[in-house]
């Protein structure tokens, strides 16, 4: 196995496909970085609330008041250096770094695709992707044809396991058996032409879409994989998504997932691609002197070790969720960071009561006061956003000058179209509870079973 292993790390492959990954990554950052400027979202967002709920661990990842408009510039900077391939190595560490700061600042605007994209630009840092077609390769003259082949497997293998695990995930009773959320948010699309008023509304067509999902998640990663079965593929990942995006506002999301599976093509299409690049954009790839030399790390067992490490987690870290007691979709311990796409619709509301522990007095906090609409929705029914809050709660008050500061919450909440029930244990003092990676003891338990993994 040991030479097995040395065998396929001492392989070369084509530099094409990192390239055009590379220039296609880049180009899609430095628009969603735009676009996100653009719709207003750093003001809304970052700028304008006065609270922001942060990670556990991470709570010294603030916004930086207007300079977070500073900070998105440098990121679209970095994503076009990257694109550029000019100084490519600092760009990316750039890009990545600015980018997960922006991703800590406020857990409320949490998606996957924000995670992938994190995941995706470090393992990034590690890859030759300027070895072809880069500025810095007209600036170095010389360009590396080859590249170790297991730098582009990790961009498939990380791709794989976002597909495979998002499938894995949908292997539940109340997608499969309920159709549940699909039922939910799919007959609210009723103003879609044609098919808004007639497939949207059918019971089959909440159950086809649930079940042509799982399987779409599940087997995609391996048909995407072999050459007789690529291009019919990429035909369902383009229809898959393209789709997705016209049901549900979900941004770049599907455009980053369809550029990033044309790392599975083979070389000769990348360099159809690059030819074609040049024609449009004028490019002057030929002044960069090629040949057929490889492409060679300097300290290449700690960058192997480093991505070993780092892939191995990421197929580790979505089961953490197992060691919490309690049904997941409730609870949502471990929730979070494992590829659980779109699987649920809760909706909760939760008040607050600020006590005087010794004298009993009490009254009733409005949260509008110190959250925006948008917060107020994704505190109500997400077990460390209530905590994080009434923490916060607690310390506003006691800095007012209240006394003997209690936090308690009523809180009820509906997931996936079944009745409101409680979800917070009313009478703990949430002022007095920690935060830490142990279970939750005052969410209480749902009074129903969701089987699946």
């Amino acid at each position: 196995m040991v030479s097995t292993l040395r065998t396929y790390l001492n392989k070369n492959s084509n530099a094409a496909p990192l390239a055009v990954f590379r220039i296609l990554f880049g180009i899609m950052m430095c628009f969603s970085i735009i676009r996100f400027w653009y719709h207003g979202w750093i003001e809304t967002l970052y700028v304008a609330p006065k609270f922001h709920f942060s990670y556990y661990g991470f709570e010294w990842v603030k916004p930086l008041g207007n300079y977070t408009y500073l900070l998105f510039i440098i990121c679209g900077l970095a994503a076009l250096l990257v694109a550029l391939g000019l100084k490519y190595r600092l760009a990316i560490i750039t890009f990545f770094l600015s980018f997960t700061y922006i991703e800590l600042m406020d857990k409320t605007t949490y998606l996957n695709h924000y995670y992938f994209i994190s995941l995706m630009s470090f393992l990034m840092v590690f890859l030759p992707a300027n070895a072809r077609y880069s500025i810095d390769a007209l600036l170095r003259h010389k360009a590396y044809y080859n590249v170790p082949r297991w730098t582009i497997d990790s961009i498939k293998l990380l791709l794989g396991i976002v597909y495979f695990y998002a499938g894995l995930a949908k292997l539940n009773s109340d997608w499969l058996l309920k159709a549940q959320p699909l039922k939910i948010w799919l007959p609210s699309k009723y103003d879609l032409p044609i098919i808004g008023d007639t497939l949207m509304q059918q019971n089959w067509f909440h159950y086809a879409m649930s079940w042509s999902g799982m399987l779409y998640d599940l087997s995609i990663p391996f048909l995407l994989l072999y050459k007789r079965t690529r291009t019919f593929a990429f035909i369902l990942v383009v229809i898959f998504h393209v789709f997705t995006r016209v049901l549900f506002p979900i941004g770049m999301f599907p455009f980053i997932m369809i550029v990033s599976t044309l790392i599975f093509f083979d070389a000769q299409w990348h360099e159809k691609i690059i030819a074609a690049l040049k024609r449009v954009l004028k490019l002057p790839f030929s002044k960069t002197v090629e040949n057929h030399e490889t492409y060679k790390y300097k300290s290449k067992v700690p960058i192997l070790i480093t991505v070993g490490l780092f892939l191995s987690f990421q197929m580790v870290f979505p089961f953490r969720y197992l060691a919490y007691p309690g049904e997941l979709f409730w609870r949502e311990e471990g929730y979070r960071f494992s590829w659980r796409v779109m699987l649920m619709e809760k909706m909760g509301i939760a008040t607050f009561k600020i006590v005087d522990k010794k004298t009993k007095a009490f009254f009733y906090v409005d949260n509008t006061d110190f959250l925006t609409t948008f917060q107020e929705k994704q505190m109500s029914f997400q077990p460390d956003f209530i905590l994080q809050y009434a923490k916060f709660l607690g310390d506003h008050f006691t800095a007012q000058g209240h006394e003997n500061v209690q936090v308690f919450v009523e809180s009820y909440v509906a997931l996936n179209g079944r009745l409101s029930t409680p979800f917070i244990d009313k009478t703990v003092d949430l002022y007095a509870e920690k935060e830490s990676f142990k279970p939750k003891h005052w969410i209480l338990p749902l009074k129903d079973e969701i089987k699946g993994l």
